[in-house]
């Protein structure tokens, strides 16, 4: 594995541990983030209406330009969706 790849995996995890040490401190963090992803996930950019609801509505900071993380706990979110779909 080359540096510039080891750098950006550390990267990522660090962002990613941050980001599960603020959902376990705050319970709310995930069921907020479910129902506001629910609510924008058919409309056109939803990605991009999700991630501003989030930041704004929870201690999670999406950035305008997302990290790898970001995109992680989106993509995360759609599968949670799919996965609640599949259900019904």
């Amino acid at each position: 594995m080359s540096s510039a790849s080891e750098s950006r995996q550390s990267k990522v995890i660090g962002e990613l541990r941050v980001f599960i040490k603020k959902v376990l401190s705050d319970p709310t963090i995930a069921v907020k983030s479910v129902e506001i992803a629910r609510k924008y996930r058919d409309q056109q950019d939803a990605d991009e209406k999700i991630a501003r609801e989030i930041s704004a509505n929870t201690t999670i900071r999406i950035p305008e330009n997302w990290s790898d993380a970001d995109r992680m706990f989106l993509d995360i979110l759609d599968e949670v969706l799919d996965d609640e779909e599949a259900l019904y």
